[in-house]
């Protein structure tokens, strides 16, 4: 099995958000962390948008992302499919090449 990371996006509408966060903290097996923030979408439809989001040409979204086992990507994306019923939940997968944490440098342990 393939167990390289990859990462997932998903983009919502702020409505949406707690719902998701939710799902994603309560997921089995549990995640290892994941980060949210908000954004604004641009592009050509905008029939479900509100008057605002239409004169200013862009529409409020939530944006999450999370690193995970290419493995654990299907069965995460069946949980949220069929657990959080969220109109335009769009989603992409990327290649993850390097994971991990940077530690300051101990400039003690240089000497």
């Amino acid at each position: 099995m393939d167990q390289s990371p990859c990462k997932l996006t998903l983009v919502y509408p702020p409505t949406a958000e707690d719902c998701l966060v939710e799902l994603m903290l309560s997921t089995d097996p549990p995640l290892t962390g994941f980060t949210t923030w908000k954004a604004e979408g641009h592009g050509h439809d905008f029939g479900n948008t509100s008057i605002r989001e239409r004169v200013r040409g862009r529409v409020m979204r939530g944006v999450l992302s999370v690193v995970i086992p290419r493995t654990r990507l299907a069965s995460l994306l069946e949980e949220i499919r069929t657990k959080a019923t969220i109109t335009n939940l769009a989603y992409w997968v990327e290649p993850v090449e390097a994971i991990g944490r940077l530690a300051p440098v101990d400039a003690s342990a240089a000497a």
